[in-house]
């Protein structure tokens, strides 16, 4: 009896052994549900990558691009950023005078006087997305400090006018030319009485010259649910370009006041983030 007692216990003591190895088996494979908050727990991070499209206005000028980023920890994304877009020269203005040419019907476009060349930048950089707030963890804004900087590649694209010519010899009807400044075309170039309007984007794209330079940016980063699914962040701070020259935008002439062209520009700028986490 005492034999049987004796084998009764050890069977016992192997199903208790059995079904605990089950349990704490069972434990160690819990699937982590993506879309969850695990942040309380400390159980790691549920998304691993990050894509946002950028939509951002600055001070002057205006960039479309996108993110792609890796989540290291809770409080920190690291991202690589791809923009282009465009800086003005503080002294553009776009003026019309609505000439309408009567043979064609054909009304001028608005055009900026004293314009050279579009200044079209494309920014490739590398940065960080630091986490200062605890409110993401309850799906609240989560607060911090988003930062970048990397090579640009500066486009300018000549800037064309049509200007209004006469023959050179004899009696003639005017015509209209499409050109870009010379330096030997300045005296019809920098007369507004002599410029119809605009030439349209499109003319000048088969002229296009690169200049190389690079860029910077700081700013406060405000992401509604900053480990949720979708991306829903906000961007204010400061951007920095500078180039190894003065990038030539503007005409500097006495006609253009106050024209200087720069090779160092400093823009305020709001950046909206929308996108998804996986």
């Amino acid at each position: 009896m005492r034999c049987n007692n004796c084998y009764m216990n050890k069977i016992s003591f192997l199903m208790t052994l059995l079904v605990s190895c089950l349990l704490l088996s069972a434990a160690a494979q819990e699937t982590l549900i993506p879309g969850q908050n695990y942040y309380e727990d400390q159980k790691g991070i549920v998304y691993n990558k990050e894509f946002a499209v950028n939509f951002k206005l600055h001070t002057n000028g205006f960039g479309l691009g996108v993110d792609v980023g890796t989540l290291k920890t809770y409080y920190l994304t690291r991202y690589y950023s791809f923009e282009i877009g465009e800086i003005k020269h503080p002294k553009e203005f776009r003026q019309s005078f609505d000439f309408r040419v009567p043979s064609t019907g054909r009304i001028s476009r608005a055009y900026i006087f004293g314009k050279e060349n579009n200044f079209i930048p494309l920014r490739v950089g590398f940065g960080e997305k630091r986490y200062l707030s605890e409110k993401a963890k309850r799906r609240g804004v989560a607060v911090g400090l988003s930062y970048a900087a990397g090579p640009s590649l500066g486009f300018l694209k000549p800037y064309y006018l049509d200007l209004v010519r006469y023959p050179d010899f004899g009696s003639g009807d005017p015509f209209i030319r499409s050109e870009r400044f010379t330096g030997s075309n300045a005296d019809a170039f920098l007369n507004s009485t002599s410029i119809y309007g605009s030439s349209g984007f499109a003319k000048g794209l088969d002229e296009v010259s690169v200049l190389p330079g690079a860029h910077a940016k700081f700013a406060l980063h405000f992401d509604w649910g900053a480990f949720d699914e979708f991306v829903k962040a906000l961007d204010a701070g400061v951007m920095i370009d500078v180039y190894p020259r003065r990038v030539p935008i503007m005409v500097e002439a006495p006609q253009v006041q106050n024209a200087e062209n720069r090779l160092l520009f400093v823009n305020l700028y709001v950046n909206l983030q929308l996108g998804k986490r996986w």
